[in-house]
């Protein structure tokens, strides 16, 4: 196979998309199992480190925002240096950050969150792109697939957590630490890439890019934006504290970490569905709206009929998957070029992860003012009813240009 000449061709390292497949769903497993596993085990952390309930909240709090701050770097720093070379990079922080993390040592549990976080937040950009520039008629595929490897790892870390840390004396660091090994497994396998790295854009391509239209001054690219803020402030805000209102509502730790894994596995059910849809449609506005619509009946759910959390957590879950596929697949499909994907993922994630690092710290804060569940719940509902405005608006079938 001939070396590719421009930026859409497949790179000549890339023996087939299985191959690419493969290190794609690889790098996904590692960006939300090493987060989502933290919260159901996050209490005993707090007791190893005698940490108050303010410090749990910012541990909470440093990788939503870390998403946010990271993501319009990352963008720059893919289409500078090469997408491949800072995907390694990323995926190398997150596996030194997660054995950071789990010494016996509380400045460890701080520095290793920073750092894995910096690499989740980098990858989060720079795959969206990547899949764009390499494999255009394939996106909706590739990203399904992504998401859904991120909500059954997402979901098996919830799950698995409590468990883990009763089968040895090692406790919540069993919990944490077995994610070193998907992010060493990528580490080592995205090296064959970096040697045969596709070249950078040639001067005229790169003036060509660089006269699109930067998302941060499109209206399109602030909906995009709003639209992934608020489905992830809902979706970070559940993972951080249903298993404190499970508590309170007499169900007991490990019955809410199967129930956490209930709320991501069925994602992958949502991400199947959008998969086949979004490539079947020019248009996801309809397929936002409803993606919106199961969050909101999940939501109200859990505030007027808490008997029944299960099945709430379900219906939501179903729109949290959905609606990330479509915020990663409207990243590509409202873009131009790989090189303007990227700046929108980087905006996207900037805005979406900036606003929903607030939602759990402020949902803590309502419920600590309230001192009960309603009040928190009934804004949350409320801020998801925007969506239900938003996603329309970027469902429509235009480009940024």
């Amino acid at each position: 196979m001939t070396q590719p000449q421009t930026s859409s061709a497949r790179p000549s390292f890339i023996f087939n998309s299985a191959f690419f497949l493969f290190l794609i769903l690889l790098t996904a497993a590692n960006l939300r199992s090493p987060i989502t596993a933290t919260g159901p085990v996050l209490a005993d952390i707090c007791a190893t480190f005698g940490l108050s309930a303010s410090a749990a909240g910012l541990l909470n709090f440093i990788p939503l925002f870390l998403f946010a701050a990271v993501a319009p770097v990352a963008s720059w720093v893919g289409n500078k240096a090469g997408l491949e070379k800072s995907l390694w990079v990323a995926v190398c922080l997150i596996t030194l950050g997660s054995v950071v993390r789990v010494t016996p040592y509380a400045s460890g549990l701080w520095a290793g969150t920073v750092i894995l976080s910096t690499g989740i937040a980098a990858a989060n950009v720079l795959l969206p792109p990547l899949i764009k520039r390499d494999f255009k008629h394939h996106t909706a595929k590739y990203i399904g697939l992504f998401a859904s490897t991120m909500a059954i790892t997402a979901s098996l870390a919830s799950g698995i957590a409590v468990p883990l840390q009763h089968v040895s004396g090692f406790g919540w660091k069993l919990s944490l630490g077995i994610w070193i090994v998907p992010a060493l497994i990528a580490t080592v396998a995205w090296l064959p890439l970096l040697k045969n790295a596709q070249p950078r854009e040639l001067p005229h391509q790169q003036a060509a890019s660089g006269r699109l239209r930067s998302p941060w001054k499109s209206m399109l690219g602030w909906q995009v934006s709003l639209f992934m803020a608020l489905q992830s402030m809902v979706f970070y805000t559940l993972i951080d504290w249903f298993t404190p209102y499970a508590s309170s509502h007499g169900i007991s730790q490990e019955s809410a970490g199967w129930m956490l894994f209930a709320y991501q596995a069925v994602a992958i059910v949502a991400n199947l569905v959008c998969m086949s849809a979004l490539k079947k449609y020019r248009d996801q506005r309809g397929i936002s709206f409803i993606a919106s619509l199961a969050i909101f009946t999940g939501l109200a759910g859990l505030l007027v009929f808490p008997a029944l959390p299960l099945l709430w957590l379900v219906i939501a879950g179903l729109g949290a998957g959905a609606s990330m596929v479509i915020c990663l697949s409207l990243f590509n499909l409202r873009a131009t070029d790989h090189r303007q994907a990227a700046a929108l993922s980087g905006m996207a994630q900037c805005v979406g992860y900036g606003v929903a690092a607030l939602g759990p710290l402020v949902f803590g804060m309502l419920h600590e003012v309230s001192h009960g569940w309603t009040v928190p719940l009934i804004v949350l509902t409320a801020v998801n009813a925007l969506q239900l405005v938003i996603a329309p608006l970027a469902g429509r079938a235009r480009q940024i240009g």
